[in-house]
């Protein structure tokens, strides 16, 4: 599907000013005063996944995971969101929120209108002319991207967003997240009764449609399961227990690993159909290393949570580049065998030498890389097929928050019987995306004995643990490595509910030399120079990110720039 060249084409709704009845007999069809429905359709999703992914600027996608991958130390970064140092100025903060909101092609990305200007001609275009579904769809796409920024922000224009023309709003105000997410379980309810409508029109939703393809019931399910999630998000400040259980009684949420809300990327080159994260197989420098804390709790090295259990994910999640005896491209600060990589937070001199050529890199599960069976090959462009899915919200995300759920004794039910359940969709997940994204790679199914035991490991961690908060503990650090590849719920759910533990440099259980390091289980393979590295931090951690200074200095109705450790979203306590 040429889906960049259907997004190039939404630059045509920018509407020009001209003399009344000058010239109208001349009137370019390549130039459309309003866009087609399909066109918005594919434009607001594109969009959508550009916002919150990973960041690949050649494609335009600056995305939130980009950031907030390293603030749940998924990833570490040399940049600024290292030592939670991303500011107003941060280009990937500036450019999801531009290509958010704008109603003008943004300088610097493709020529496409904001995800949010695209899902409002939606809506108002699909309302006048009795298109309910593709109403519905608009409906339920903008509860979500409005969630997921409010989870981010904070704060942020709603009521007066995307309201141009010439009697418009130029200037909007910040409204209150508190306000705005009421607003949104409005939405949905809205989007459902469009979507439930039995009324065919002469344009449905299909192929414009790059998340379900125009399949309605899809759209419900996703719709009902949205609803359980932002209930879920605040649940620690207002009562949801009833419509909670009416939503999980009444059923029709995600239920099977293909119906997730998902963008299914390809491996099309030009244009450029891959998943953004992918870029790093063919980018002339790359940047993303995986964080040694999530690499050790998955390799079963953390002395607090799942020691000793090793994780089968590791070969789909990570791809070392190096081999386990040979000598990493310059000397580097962290090392396991064939896995290198970076600390949060180091002020290493080792930190900033080149491993272009020899760090573990994505591999196969987040964004359609190499599995790795050991070769120890420095990744190319064709090393991979970039085809893996952005994964917004999956069938394993519905178990994970029912598990919650459960264990806060909001929903009835057994929490233990739904963390099981939840590992094994996540397995059924990775076999997913392998399927999706292997292209000519032989990959094991990872569905099996070792799924099996790796589950029965941490069931009796879960057993072991005495306190709901304990348990609940092993439940989000469960969701938290399911996650890997899209981190917006990752930040939001730390900072709900205090879990996975994220590495803390300020920590001296968890610096180099106390941190959970590989030789404190036998095996000394970290370089001598470890003793050496220092790492710390002066900063706190953000409650909300930041607002872009382009805004803060353009709109004169936005507030003072937040300092993002003392802002926090409504649903924090």
């Amino acid at each position: 599907m040429k889906r960049l060249s259907s997004i190039i084409l939404i630059a045509l709704v920018v509407v020009t000013g001209c003399t009344k009845g000058f010239l109208d007999i001349n009137k370019d069809p390549n130039n459309p005063a309003k866009g087609s429905l399909p066109l918005l359709l594919t434009g607001a999703e594109q969009g959508l996944s550009y916002d919150l992914g990973f960041t690949n600027a050649a494609r335009g996608a600056l995305g939130l995971t980009e950031v907030l991958s390293v603030y749940t130390h998924q990833i570490v970064v040399r940049e600024d969101p290292d030592q939670y140092g991303s500011t107003g100025i941060d280009v990937n903060i500036n450019g999801a929120w531009a290509s958010f909101y704008a109603a003008q092609p943004v300088s610097g990305l493709p020529d496409y209108i904001g995800m949010m200007e695209n899902v409002e001609q939606l809506i108002a275009q699909a309302n006048t002319g009795g298109f309910q579904h593709y109403a519905g769809i608009g409906k339920i796409l903008k509860a979500y991207a409005y969630s997921q920024f409010v989870d981010a922000f904070a704060d942020l224009p709603y009521l007066e967003a995307n309201q141009f023309g010439p009697n418009g709003l130029r200037y909007p105000k910040f409204d209150k997240g508190a306000d705005i997410y009421p607003k949104l379980f409005a939405l949905i309810d809205e989007g459902i009764t469009n979507l439930q409508s039995t009324a065919v029109t002469v344009q449905e939703p299909n192929k414009d449609d790059l998340f379900y393809g125009g399949d309605i019931p899809s759209w419900l399910r996703m719709a009902k399961s949205l609803k359980l999630k932002l209930y879920n998000q605040v649940r620690l400040v207002q009562d949801v227990s009833g419509p909670v259980n009416q939503l999980v009684s009444a059923g029709g949420l995600i239920s099977q690993t293909k119906e997730g809300f998902m963008m299914k990327y390809g491996s099309q080159v030009a244009p450029d159909d891959r998943n953004p994260g992918f870029s790093e197989y063919y980018a002339t420098q790359k940047s993303h290393y995986i964080s040694p804390w999530f690499y050790e709790i998955m390799k079963g090295y953390n002395p607090r949570l799942f020691t000793g259990i090793k994780d089968p994910r590791i070969p789909y999640y990570f791809y070392n580049q190096n081999s386990k005896t040979g000598a990493s491209q310059n000397p580097t600060e962290y090392r396991d065998s064939a896995f290198i990589s970076i600390y949060f937070g180091s002020t290493s001199s080792f930190r900033n030498a080149s491993q272009d050529n020899s760090m573990t890199v994505f591999g196969i599960y987040p964004v359609g890389g190499r599995y790795d069976i050991g070769d120890a090959t420095v990744v190319k462009a064709g090393s991979g097929t970039g085809a893996a899915p952005l994964r917004l919200l999956t069938y394993a995300d519905v178990l994970y928050i029912e598990a919650e759920l459960m264990n806060a004794g909001i929903l009835p039910g057994n929490a233990r019987q739904k963390l099981s359940d939840a590992i094994d969709e996540s397995f059924k997940q990775v076999d997913f995306v392998s399927g999706l994204a292997k292209g000519n790679q032989n990959v094991p199914l990872i569905v099996g004995t070792a799924a099996t035991d790796y589950r029965d490991k941490i069931l009796a961690v879960y057993d072991a643990r005495a306190t709901a908060k304990d348990k609940l503990e092993v439940i989000m650090t469960q969701k938290w490595i399911q996650t890997f590849g899209f981190s917006c719920d990752s930040y939001t759910d730390y900072r709900r509910t205090g879990f996975p533990i994220l590495f803390n440099p300020n920590d001296p259980t968890m610096a180099p030399g106390g941190f959970a390091q590989p030789p404190l289980l036998g095996n000394p393979t970290l370089p001598p120079p470890q003793a050496k590295i220092s790492v710390a931090l002066g900063r706190s951690y953000p409650l909300s990110l930041p607002w872009p200074n382009n805004e803060i200095e353009v709109n004169p109705n936005a507030p003072a720039q937040k300092q993002p450790a003392a802002t926090p979203v409504f649903w924090q306590k």
